[in-house]
């Protein structure tokens, strides 16, 4: 299905979507209670400080991302690997609410921002009839990670001081991934893109500016449910404690969970790669968001411990296919040409919406609220977001020139 080169370039986005998880909220929540019990804070002030942290990685991204388009890809990759290799390093060293700040913002910045936008950009740009597949065979490694590091991670707390985790972290990324970078995209260029017939027709499409998709109102209805669930998965990771406590689950259920979420999540992906290349991503996005509103009703209306499984696995499902849609469908409809400087700020705003997650589920936790009622109040974004999509579904055509 792929040749030589482009097996390079998808293993090398699968690798550094895997390790994007040291930055993602599913990974850094499973530290949650050990960096509260050593600050001693609350729900509401870690959320306040990772949200803040988060927020001013996403305005950083913005700028940097960018230098993806201008820069060669292999240097780029370099950089990127040595900025997560010390954020795993500093966030070692938290004493103190300020150096929290510090760790978070690196391990957002580095980790779930430029990890994951140097992955899905080089691949959205090198791939053109095959990019579904493509895209969903790099977030495979984002996957293999769910599956495998809460569990793992859970299990190494009761051996290892989280610290040392930390430390080994970093160790294994500055040893492994240069090595990776080198094999893999020492030589890559995008001159020599995945040769097909579409890249003759694309040459027919309009590529946009970021400045010009900033005034595209449809940018805005699609954010609006690009942005769903990074902002309520990245409540439910981070706060997972507690719904745990309010549910009345055992403290490895939600971590158990993880796997179907993760399987799901994988089915998904190759599932969404196949139908985006054959339906393209403009109308399959419509559904994205589906089995995550279910998701709200299954946390709503029910308690039961098996619940945990149901719950992540929807999650699971709408996360598989927003991992594709969400670096497949920019490309469709802005074309690739700046598609570095457009990823760079879509990543951000997706980095900026776990930020609002994060405070909002910490500030409605500290006031009383019950995972019951922020679940309603997420059910009802979802819902405004499908209806706005649903209104403009059939103007997400590129524009020909």
């Amino acid at each position: 299905m792929f040749k030589s080169l482009s097996l390079k370039v998808i293993l090398f986005g699968f690798i550094f979507t895997f390790f994007s998880s040291f930055g993602q909220s599913f990974f850094l929540g499973l530290f949650n209670s050990s960096i509260r019990d050593a600050l001693s804070i609350t729900h509401g002030q870690f959320g306040s400080i990772y949200a803040s942290a988060t927020l001013l990685s996403s305005v950083v991204l913005i700028w940097v991302g960018k230098k993806i388009d201008d820069i060669n890809i292999f240097k780029f990759a370099f950089f990127v690997i040595i900025a997560l290799s010390f954020s795993c390093f500093f966030f070692s060293k938290i004493s103190s609410v300020t150096i929290l700040f510090i760790a978070i913002f690196l391990m957002r910045f580095s980790g779930q921002g430029m990890m994951s936008h140097t992955a899905t950009t080089t691949i959205s740009r090198y791939f053109t009839k095959s990019r579904g597949k493509a895209l969903s065979t790099g977030w495979f490694g984002l996957s293999t990670a769910e599956f495998i590091l809460p569990v793992l991670i859970v299990y190494l707390l009761t051996i290892y001081d989280w610290r040392n985790i930390w430390i080994y972290t970093s160790i294994l990324i500055i040893l492994f991934l240069p090595i990776v970078s080198f094999s893999l995209i020492r030589k890559l260029n995008f001159e020599s893109r995945e040769p097909d017939q579409e890249n003759l027709n694309n040459q027919n499409i309009k590529n946009w500016k970021r400045i010009e998709v900033l005034k595209d109102y449809r940018f805005y209805i699609l954010c609006a449910n690009m942005l769903a669930m990074p902002w309520i998965a990245t409540g439910t990771f981070v706060y997972q404690s507690f719904i745990l406590s309010s549910k009345g689950w055992g403290p490895y259920v939600i971590a158990q969970s993880f796997m179907v979420y993760s399987v799901l999540s994988v089915i998904t992906l190759f599932i969404a790669g196949f139908l985006i290349d054959k339906f393209t991503s403009r109308k399959i996005l419509i559904y994205m968001n589906l089995p995550l509103l279910l998701s709200i009703f299954v946390i709503i209306f029910f308690d039961h411990q098996f619940t945990s499984f149901v719950f992540l696995g929807l999650i699971g499902i709408t996360n598989g296919l927003a991992n594709v849609l969400g670096s497949s469908t920019w490309a469709e409809i802005y074309g690739v040409k700046y598609i570095g400087s457009i990823k760079a700020l879509t990543t951000a705003l997706m980095v900026f919406a776990t930020a609002f997650g994060t405070a909002l589920f910490g500030l409605l936790i500290d006031k009383g609220f019950s995972i019951e009622q922020i679940a309603t109040i997420s059910g009802i974004y979802i819902f405004l977001s499908l209806v706005l999509l649903f209104l403009v579904k059939t103007k997400l055509n590129p524009v020909k020139i």
